[in-house]
């Protein structure tokens, strides 16, 4: 740094005056007024922007950051696909969720259903609320925790994305209440065992004033089906003081005739008293009836006719004595509970691994979905499905729809309530993953997938969901999927 000589200084300062700062007694000249008292010595500006913002030069600066820079790969990263590595997670990306919510239990729920409530149909307004039944597994040391688990789930808030400019003062009001935070009420059926499966069913009562029944079929480790009667238990959560007495707790019948354990259960929609469908390990499949005086009657003569265990049921939407039925025998089979032979009408081979679950689709009966172990799904349409006289399976069905996307077995699949081409699947892959059957093989505009390889056109949206086991839509909250798996509820 350059300094000025001492001469210099001495000759353009007065003495001080009284204290005060120094006077000068001539005009400064403008050289002197704007000079640089540390007089930094630059050679010139290109000197300047060489060197860059910390005194080095700007290639070796950037340089240096590339070098320890993180490695970010910017492939998309598909869940089920792809394997994290130790110590990755991954985090949902809320700006692509309306409302997004996770519950933990101390014991996993590995089934569910959701119950329908008295709020009203096609809601949209949040905060949102979800009734819904479940049974425990807990390990086997601790099997007398095991319950059956009747929840409300309020104050479910959409996600906070920040206000819009063009949200109106009527729609800001009402965010205002959205913001609430969640509330879990619960209530607790002990039972005798770990639940395979429940399935929840309700019918209107006789009386106008009072809500609607509400039942719960359990289908049990330990082979049994218990039917509870939770009316009251659902009751109580929005009257306050509502007792429930320890008679109302116990199920409403125990059914014995299954002799090894199962997963199939089913309610019929068409049968407001309630006709239950229950199969097993053993691949029989038995019908209950109920009566208007809460009586339970199974027939005792099972059907048969797979070669291995029922793994899924479901009834036909529109036909009160139709029914389907798959197996870990490969195949989906259509039964009439009227045949005296207890024989299947239709027989047909949909996959060369376990089929673990059907849905039958509610808008378009002639619609069945199947999801396999090897990670197929697919979408048959019944109509092509004709009667066999020997009860032969068809060979090499065609369905109107198939999918390999996911890479472990199918755990769950089920139509939209409202829309046929509208799909919800879960996968062993620790994903649910939404679909669009409604989009073209062909679309010139979907095909590319957004650049990313071996993924359908079809698939809408995939979320991460540790264990999933089984996944349900609300038929009265347009586009809310609940799922629940090892981890919990979400």
């Amino acid at each position: 740094m350059g300094k000025r000589p001492a001469e210099d200084l001495a000759g353009e300062q007065d003495p001080l005056k009284a204290g005060e700062r120094p006077v000068t007694t001539e005009k400064s000249t403008e050289a002197d007024e704007f000079e640089d008292e540390f007089e930094d010595e630059f050679e010139s500006e290109d000197e300047i922007f060489e060197a860059g913002v910390d005194g080095r030069p700007d290639e070796e600066r950037e340089a240096e950051e590339k070098r320890d820079a993180m490695d970010v790969d910017q492939k998309t990263f598909i869940p089920g696909r792809d394997k994290l590595l130790a110590g990755e997670s991954l985090s949902p990306d809320v700006s692509t969720y309306q409302m997004l919510h996770n519950l933990t239990t101390t014991w996993p729920c590995l089934s569910f259903d959701i119950v329908p409530d008295q709020l009203g149909n096609d809601r949209k307004a949040y905060p949102a609320t979800v009734c819904a039944v479940a049974g425990t597994q807990a390990e086997s040391k601790k099997a007398s925790q095991n319950e059956l688990m009747i929840m409300k789930l309020s104050g479910l808030s959409r996600m906070d994305r920040g206000k819009d400019d063009e949200d109106s003062d009527d729609e800001e009001e009402d965010d205002e209440n959205e913001n609430a935070d969640p509330i879990l009420e619960t209530r607790s059926i002990p039972l005798p065992s770990t639940t395979n499966r429940i399935r929840a069913h309700q019918f209107p009562p006789l009386n106008s004033s009072k809500p609607p029944t509400t039942l719960t079929a359990s289908m049990l480790e330990n082979s049994d089906v218990l039917i509870h009667d939770v009316t009251q238990q659902l009751t109580s959560f929005d009257t306050p003081g509502t007792i429930i007495n320890p008679q109302q707790s116990k199920p409403a019948a125990t059914l014995k005739m299954h002799r090894t354990e199962g997963y199939a259960v089913d309610w019929s929609p068409l049968a407001p008293q309630g006709k239950l469908l229950t199969g097993d390990n053993d691949g029989k499949v038995f019908v209950t009836t109920g009566t208007e005086g809460g009586r339970w009657t199974p027939d005792n003569r099972p059907f048969t006719g797979h070669q291995g265990s029922i793994e899924d049921i479901q009834w036909s939407p529109n036909e009160r004595n139709v029914f389907a039925t798959a197996s870990s025998d490969g195949t989906v089979k259509v039964w009439d509970v009227r045949s005296k032979s207890r024989k299947a009408a239709v027989s047909v081979k949909v996959s060369e691994t376990d089929v673990n679950v059907i849905s039958w689709s509610r808008q378009n009966s002639h619609l069945l979905a199947s999801g396999a172990d090897d990670g197929q799904w697919a979408c048959w349409d019944l109509r092509q499905w004709k009667p066999s006289s020997d009860g032969a399976s068809i060979v090499d069905p065609k369905p109107v729809a198939s999918f390999d996307f996911h890479k472990e077995q199918i755990t769950s699949i089920e139509w939209h309530p409202t829309d046929d081409s509208i799909m919800a699947v879960a996968a062993g892959d620790n994903t649910l993953t939404l679909w669009d059957l409604s989009v073209e093989f062909d679309d010139e505009e979907s095909k590319d997938t957004a650049g990313v390889q071996d993924v359908p056109p079809q698939l809408l949206f995939v979320h991460y969901m540790e264990m999933v086991k089984e996944c349900h839509w609300h038929p009265q909250i347009p586009g809310v999927v609940m799922g629940t798996g090892g981890g919990g509820f979400g």
